[in-house]
Parts: C-alpha cells; structure tokens; sequence
C-alpha cells in the first residue's frame, strides 16, 4: 500500500513539472545579456562590456529538479529480490562549469529471500519459538525494509567541454557525498496464527533438487505479513523511531537532453552504511545452534533508475553543465561580435595615398600627386605628370610640349590675327573645346546609362585636350521642391562621373541647376571658360526621398 501511496505521488509530481518545463523555452544565451547577470557580477559586466576585463561575468543559471524511478536492492548477509522498487527526488545547481551540488531524497524498498536454510540463529530475537538447537529446525532468513536517505552529493559533469563542437546532446556525469538514512526492518517468521513456520518438510535433503522447487514450496508455506520486528543494535540513534546511521553515496549517470527544459536521465547510485542489519541478519554460522561473533560485512544498497530532470528558473540562462564554456570564445574568434579590434591598415605600395586594390598605378613615383584612381595627376593635358611638368598650365594653343611640359607657343605675329578672330566672335577665351553632348535621363532616375557613360568618357577626352576650358554642367526645370532636388541630384551625377570615374579636377567645372528654357531630363553640357559659377552646390532639398 505504501507502494502505490508514493507511485501516484510521484505521477502527480510529474505532471506539474511537465506542464510548468514546456511552458516556456530559455532562448540562448549571449555574453552581452545582462538580463542574466546577478548584480554581485554586474561590475565585472560593465568592465568586460568596456574592453576593460577580457572575462564575461558568470550568468545567473537555472536550478535542476529531478524525479526518478527505478530498482532498489540491498546487499546484505540474506538473498535481495532483483525487482524491488524504489524513487527519488532530487535539486540540483551549477556552481560552475564542471561542478554542482545536489540535494536528494530516496526511498527504497527492498525484499529477500535466502534459498538455503539456516541454523544459527539463536541470537536473532526474530526466531523466538525455533529450537536452534535442534539441527532439524532450520529456518530461511527473509526480509522486508524501507529505507529512507537524505544526501548531499557533488556532481562532476564530463562531457560538456567541447573542443570540436558547440554544445551535446547529452552529458556523463560522476557523483559522490554524504547523508544519512533511516530504515525499518521486518522479517516474517510466523504465519497468520502467529505460529513459527514448519519448513521442516522443505529441509528433509534431497526433498527438493532445485532452488525452483523451493522456491516455490517456500511460496506455498509462507504468507506476505512480515510481522516480527528484525534485531536491533542498541548502539544505534534513532530519528523519527527508527534506526539512523550515515551514508557515503557515489554512482554515475547519463543525461539526454530533450529540450532546453527537459532532460531524461539515466543513473546509478550506491550507498554505503555501517550496518549490518537493514536485512535483517548479523551473525556468522559457526555450526547448528551457535552464534559466536557478528559480521563485519555492513549491508549497502543500490539505485538503478530512470529519471526526467526539468530546468526551473526565470532571466537565467540553463544549468551550466549544458553549456559549453568554450562557445563563446570559439565564436568570438570566428566572427567577432564584442572583440576590440585595431584599426585595418590596408596595403598601399608607392604610398600614394590610393590602396592597391584601387590602384590603376600601383608603381607612382614618390611625391607624385594622384586622382582617385592613383594614376599620376596631368593638370593640363598635355601628357607630362604634374610632378615632371614644369609648366603646369601649357595652353593648348602651345601643345605640344616638350619631355618638361614646356610647350612652344606660336609666334607674337600670329596673336594679332587670334586677337581679331576673338573680337569678331570666332573663339571663346583661350578654349577651343567645341560642342559637348546632351545627357539624357529617363523617368525620374538619377543613375547614368551605359550610353550616356559612353559619352561622358569622350567628354572627358576633351576636357583633357582642352585644359584651359571650364565646363558648365546644366539642369533644368524648378517648378517644385521636387523638380529643383531632381534637376540636382542629375547635374551632381555627371560632374561626380567626371571627377571619380574619369579623373577631371572638380575645379574644372561650373554647377548649375534648375536652370530655365532646357528638357527637364536633360543634362547639358558647354564651354564655360567666360562664365562664373560654383563648382559646388549644397542640395536645396536633401530631406526628399532620392531614386535611384
């Protein structure tokens, strides 16, 4: 009865563990949470969040509650029946990594039988009414106890530090600690008249050839009230009106993870008492009737069981023995989250101030200036680098030059007839650029097409042929806030074109938007040598959504 009494206990425990496990699943856990960090810890959090501690702080972790069920045996001076019951109940938490502390109640009940008969029991009160000294009355030593431990057990996971992986789905761990155990003992040795048994039939030798045969007339014989109290030592405590005695506990186990909540666990559990009594029996036979000296082999017991443990706990992470401590540093390394890192120095060969992979000249002379592709800056066109040129603006009129870019201008003689030329209209200024394209836009887009990139590369090669020309780059259209930002960005696309991709100096042009009397999705392009302008413009609206 008090069997099933505990079962349905048990079940009810379960239950309300399951439901409250599933409930909620810890999601994972990250060194930067300090959700989960106790406030004894929260300093060394701040400092590791700073660059300042290269330790992240222990996180908060969640206790471990476990119920099990299983196989209780006692071994002893009389025979243990293998299939005899036993549960527990258990709470654990990390300390650490590797170690924990487990609190823990068992309780077992364990019967047995012995198949041979004995003689020597005059001592043993439980045999009152056998004549010990009758070598024909034999009886055979049984038992019946409960036994009740309470323990506290360190616990060292071994598995759980992974070197070539992140996490396991299960974990092997060692045991071993202290408690102490109560148990009550009964043999039974009288029948339902309280009479002493007759197991005279079954001693008479060669009756029965086989433990089977006797077994079986032991069953037919006997009855299952275990009613005669087993020998007490008068030396032992007493709790709660039973004998006490300490316990040294160790045993081993597995656990399989099902969820981040749930786990089943596997474990065996061996317990050592200085007793000799939880079966029953403490006397050597020293021959029909004769009871000299006690034994000194103290009766132990064992736990086999199979147990689900859940992770109970709110804003803490799973129980440490889950983790692996190396999974933070392991990722950390492979795709920096926290890691202060220096500065990335990138390679740049003729320190031109262009890195290589930029480069269109990874070889430029010291010294020498560069556009933003490295390639050595030619002011004037005239094909001799700014840093050979000794004469950095040579006038087209005066090209070619000479290995200094020092060109030859042609003869006074010939400035009358250019100077006449310039009075009737004939040439602008110094330039003699000629007519430039149209740059086209479609819809509302900003972005140049191929084939106006392909126009833009021949406007480039003027404006290098031409270094004394200045070049206004036209928009039109402003009727609204929209159309002025849109005329813009468009004008700010070809001159950003010209600069970046092909290498013009942005001081090479005039910046002029909605301007009137264009195609409001043309672009122009024309000589501005004679004309004043900015080079650079602010944006009238640069709040407004741009497209692309």
């Amino acid at each position: 009865m008090a069997s099933k009494k505990y079962t349905k206990l048990l079940i009810g425990l379960l239950f309300l563990f399951v439901s409250s496990a599933f409930a909620q699943d810890p999601s994972g856990y990250s060194v930067q949470d300090s959700s989960v960090i106790p406030a004894k810890r929260l300093p060394q959090h701040t400092e590791f969040m700073a660059n300042n501690q290269a330790f992240p702080a222990k996180p908060r972790n969640m206790w471990e509650i476990g119920v099990k069920g299983g196989l209780f045996n006692v071994s002893g001076d009389v025979r243990s029946r293998l299939f005899t019951p036993g549960v527990g109940l258990h709470v654990r938490k990390a300390l650490g990594y590797v170690f924990s502390l487990r609190g823990e109640y068992t309780l077992g009940f364990a019967k047995g039988l012995n198949f041979s008969s004995s003689s020597s029991y005059s001592k043993n009160r439980a045999w009152n009414g056998y004549n010990s000294a009758n070598p024909t009355n034999r009886v055979y030593y049984n038992y019946r106890a409960r036994v009740s431990e309470l323990s506290l057990q360190g616990v060292v996971t071994l598995t759980n530090i992974r070197f070539h992986k992140a996490k396991s789905g299960f974990n092997i761990y060692g045991l071993a600690g202290v408690g102490g155990m109560i148990y009550n003992t009964k043999i039974n040795a009288r029948d339902g008249a309280n009479q002493p048994y007759n197991f005279n039939s079954i001693t008479i030798p060669n009756t029965y050839s086989n433990r089977k045969d006797i077994k079986d007339a032991l069953k037919s014989l006997m009855d299952d009230t275990y009613e005669t109290l087993r020998e007490e030592d008068g030396t032992q405590p007493k709790m709660f009106q039973e004998p006490f005695k300490p316990t040294f506990v160790m045993g081993a186990g597995v656990q399989f993870k099902l969820s981040n909540r749930v786990n089943l666990a596997l474990e065996d559990k061996f317990s050592i008492t200085k007793t000799d009594l939880i079966d029953g029996q403490q006397w050597q036979e020293n021959g029909p009737g004769v009871q000299t000296a006690q034994t000194r082999d103290y009766d132990s017991y064992n736990f086999l069981s199979l147990g689900l443990n859940f992770n109970l706990g709110g804003k803490a992470v799973q129980p440490l023995w889950w983790l692996n401590p190396l999974d933070y540093a392991y990722n950390e390394i492979n795709k920096p989250n926290h890691m202060k890192l220096p500065k990335p120095i990138l390679d740049d060969a003729d320190g031109d101030g262009v890195t290589d992979q930029f480069d269109n000249e990874p070889n430029t002379p010291a010294g020498t200036p560069v556009d933003t592709h490295g390639v050595s800056r030619d002011t004037d066109g005239d094909g001799v680098p700014d840093s050979k040129d000794k004469e950095l603006i040579t006038p087209t009129i005066c090209q070619p030059v000479d290995a200094d870019g020092v060109g030859k201008c042609p003869d006074p003689s010939c400035c009358d007839s250019l100077r006449a030329l310039i009075e009737q209209g004939g040439i602008r200024g110094a330039c003699n650029i000629g007519d430039l394209p149209s740059i086209t836009f479609s819809g509302r887009t900003v972005s140049l097409s191929n084939d106006a990139r392909a126009l833009l590369a021949s406007v480039a090669q003027k404006i290098r042929d031409n270094a004394a020309c200045k070049i206004a780059v036209m928009g039109y259209c402003s009727s609204s806030k929209s159309e002025q930002q849109l005329s813009w960005d468009r004008v700010n696309s070809v001159i950003n074109y010209l600069i970046e991709k092909e290498g013009i100096g942005a001081d090479r042009f005039i910046f002029k938007y909605g301007q009137e009397g264009g195609d409001c999705n043309t672009v122009d392009l024309r000589d501005g040598t004679n004309e004043e302008g900015p080079t650079t413009v602010p944006a009238p609206h640069p709040n407004l959504r741009r497209r692309g």
